[in-house]
């Protein structure tokens, strides 16, 4: 009788995101999942019990690398004006690869039907909105991390494949807003 295949849980990580690259969200399963890996069914049961417990371990996987992407980052970008914000960019330099796509894809058609995803997905953007307050002109890291946000999305949702040619000078142009923001925006108040 021969044993069971040991695997790791980054192992199982891997399987699944391959799952995702090859088939998509709509294609990922336990099922699946265990033959990407090459194991018993009951194996990927025990660690996650659902389609929702594989998603959920996916974010929890890339939150994982993007906060040691982010801590990394922080070191380069130590003396810059918002060292945070600037991380970020920074590591927006670098495109996307097929995995990161897929991951980003999957994460996101499956947000909107399950609510822990969802959850998952706000404590990220909880994260990073605390770390644009934490440096100088917090309202400018805000605007700043915002339109950042919303070019990465179209890289993300494979909407835009970008060259470097075309990424790293708007990428500048966000660092340049934060810079020229003002310190204290006046607030404006009504005309009589």
């Amino acid at each position: 009788m021969s044993r069971p295949k040991k695997v790791t849980d980054s192992e199982i990580l891997d399987a699944i995101e391959r799952v995702v690259v090859k088939h998509g969200a709509s294609r990922l399963s336990i099922d699946a999942v265990a033959q990407e890996a090459g194991i018993s069914k009951s194996r990927v049961v025990y660690d996650y019990k659902s389609k929702t417990a594989l998603l959920e371990a996916l974010i929890d996987r890339q939150f994982e690398r993007d906060t040691a992407r982010i801590e990394s980052a922080l070191v380069e970008c130590a003396d810059t004006p918002h060292p945070e914000l600037f991380a970020r960019l920074k590591i927006a330099e670098r495109a996307l690869d097929d995995t990161e796509r897929a991951v980003s894809m999957a994460i996101t058609s499956s947000m909107s039907s399950e609510e822990s995803l969802r959850q998952r997905m706000l404590k990220w953007i909880e994260r990073d909105l605390l770390a644009m307050d934490s440096g100088a002109k917090p309202e400018a890291a805000r605007m700043a991390y915002f339109a950042f946000i919303g070019f990465s999305c179209h890289e993300w949702f494979g909407l835009v494949d970008r060259s470097d040619e075309e990424r790293l000078p708007f990428l500048e142009q966000i660092r340049k807003m934060y810079i020229g923001y003002p310190e204290s925006h006046p607030t404006t108040t009504p005309n009589p």
